[in-house]
């Protein structure tokens, strides 16, 4: 037995030594990252911005590989498919931790078969309503839906994103009944909630800032914490008396699971570095997104909470996608 002791120990030894080994020499070769949604969006974005920082920083090229599809569960298969070395990885979007709810099919476990790496920026919502809806703050709001229980209907991008989510979430928190809509996109859900088809909708900052400041729709609160940096004016939903809400879209680096300690330390130390860099804060302040400043402990704390949280909102609301 002591022996056996013994052998595992020093396996054990040998394993960490060697990872250690590999983070300093990391990376030696050109890093991919894998982004699950076509070229042009605000993952691709940002990731692209980020990877090529990260290429600057590491002497190496760093290139984005997308791979879209199935809300984004078709990139992170792959992911997961890759080798645990640091040379694969993936930046996502906050369907990472919503699909595990809708879905129940996945190929992969979301919290075993990833190694969260950091959070890389996040965008409050807004939630907007047509001008034509007779209320002008969040109280109010709450007030004519319970006055009107089913007359309100709000859009989305479709079943299970991020912005229906947002409106159960809302709904849930104020006891209110709205209808939900769906819509293939935010082009024609913006285009209804504009022509005052629907009368309410939450959507990203960055997608309806410039309706809102040209008076074609009304702005009641954002979704995140704190006043958005881009629009400060803007109170949060959580000041106007629905406390705790918060429902930001946020993107976050992964790699696959298992990987070594060592190595994982190294690359989120890295990629907060330049999450730090004013050219970063720029770019990203241009895309109406705040860069990431969680641990890398702290961004796996983030993950399972977003876990937990949307899946009772999934199951609360009873939506089933399969």
């Amino acid at each position: 037995m002591k022996a056996w002791k013994k052998l595992t120990a020093l396996c054990l030894l040998s394993l960490a030594v060697l990872g250690s080994a590999i983070a300093q020499n990391f990376p030696a070769e050109a890093v991919k990252i894998i982004v699950p949604f076509p070229p042009g969006g605000a993952t691709d974005i940002l990731a692209r911005q980020v990877a090529n920082e990260l290429g600057l920083k590491w002497g190496v090229p760093v290139v984005v590989d997308n791979r879209s599809g199935a809300s984004g569960m078709i990139g992170s298969e792959q992911l997961v498919q890759s080798r645990p070395d640091g040379y694969t990885l993936m930046v996502t979007a906050t369907h990472h931790v919503i699909n595990p709810s809708l879905y129940k099919n996945l190929k992969y476990d979301t919290r075993k078969d990833f190694t969260p790496i950091a959070l890389i920026a996040s965008v409050p919502n807004v939630l907007v309503v047509n001008p034509s809806l007779p209320v002008k703050s969040v109280q109010e709001l709450i007030k004519y839906a319970k006055d009107h229980p089913g007359a309100i209907s709000f859009g989305s991008t479709g079943t299970g994103g991020a912005n229906h989510l947002a409106g159960e979430l809302f709904k849930h928190a104020t006891g209110i009944d709205i209808v939900h809509v769906p819509y293939r996109g935010e082009a024609p859900a913006l285009n209804d909630l504009i022509g005052g088809h629907i009368p309410m909708m939450f959507d990203s900052l960055p997608g309806v800032i410039q309706h809102i400041r040209s008076g074609k729709l009304r702005a009641l609160g954002v979704t995140s914490l704190k006043r958005a940096s881009a629009a400060p004016d803007i109170p949060t939903i959580d000041e106007s008396g629905v406390k705790g809400f918060d429902a930001i879209a946020w993107f976050g680096m992964y790699a696959p699971g298992g990987m070594p300690a060592d190595l994982t330390r190294k690359i989120s130390t890295d990629v907060l570095d330049v999450l730090r860099s004013p050219r970063i804060r720029t770019q990203f302040a241009a895309q109406g997104a705040e860069p990431g400043t969680l641990s890398q402990p702290e961004f796996v704390n983030f993950v399972n909470a977003e876990i937990a949280k949307w899946g009772k909102v999934i199951a609360t609301a009873n939506i089933k996608l399969n």
